[in-house]
């Protein structure tokens, strides 16, 4: 909430002067009890400093839309999932997963299928069984099996530096060549 400066002879709010104002953006977070809190800053840069912030903590800033996020698949090994509100961990059995809103997604690759028929590129992504909660238009697959899709990697583009972890980009690039 913005404070109004109030005029000393009447009730009504003192009008900014607009050379005096700078435009802040307005950043709306959710907490893992559902707690909201809205935080201004100034540009994006500080937007995406202070998500990262909030996120390590569960803190996330919106819904994931139907079907995921999708972004390069340069970017699989290197999103910050700060960002989201999430956190990398291996399951018991070694697996990589996300926790995301009190629910676990597990990485699933799907390689690069090339017939006569078909021809679908590699594919990386974070998804996890539908449950009878979840909303309809969240759910993917046949009547048997469905699924929720947190976040897919494909695609030939480019990495988005800004939502690359700066420290997993420098331990890929530190990384020998095979």
């Amino acid at each position: 909430m913005t404070a109004v400066p109030r005029n000393k002879s009447s009730n009504y709010p003192t009008p900014h002067s607009q050379e005096h104002t700078e435009p802040m953006i307005e950043l709306h977070l959710t907490g893992i009890l559902g707690t909201k809190i809205t935080i201004h800053v100034k540009d994006e840069d500080e937007m995406l400093r202070v998500m990262r912030q909030y996120g390590r903590r569960g803190w996330t800033s919106g819904d994931i839309p139907a079907g995921g996020l999708v972004l390069p698949i340069i970017m699989a090994d290197t999103f910050d999932w700060a960002l989201i509100g999430a956190r990398e961990f291996l399951n018991a059995e070694g697996e990589k997963c996300v926790f995301h809103k009190g629910q676990v997604y597990k990485r699933r690759e799907l390689e690069e299928v090339d017939t006569k028929k078909l021809k679908l590129p590699k594919i990386i992504k974070y998804s996890r069984g539908a449950r009878p909660t979840d909303p309809e238009h969240l759910k993917e697959g046949e009547e048997s099996v469905r699924y929720v899709t947190l976040i897919t990697f494909r695609g030939n583009g480019r990495a988005l530096e800004a939502y690359q972890n700066p420290e997993k980009v420098a331990e890929q690039q530190n990384q020998p060549k095979q």
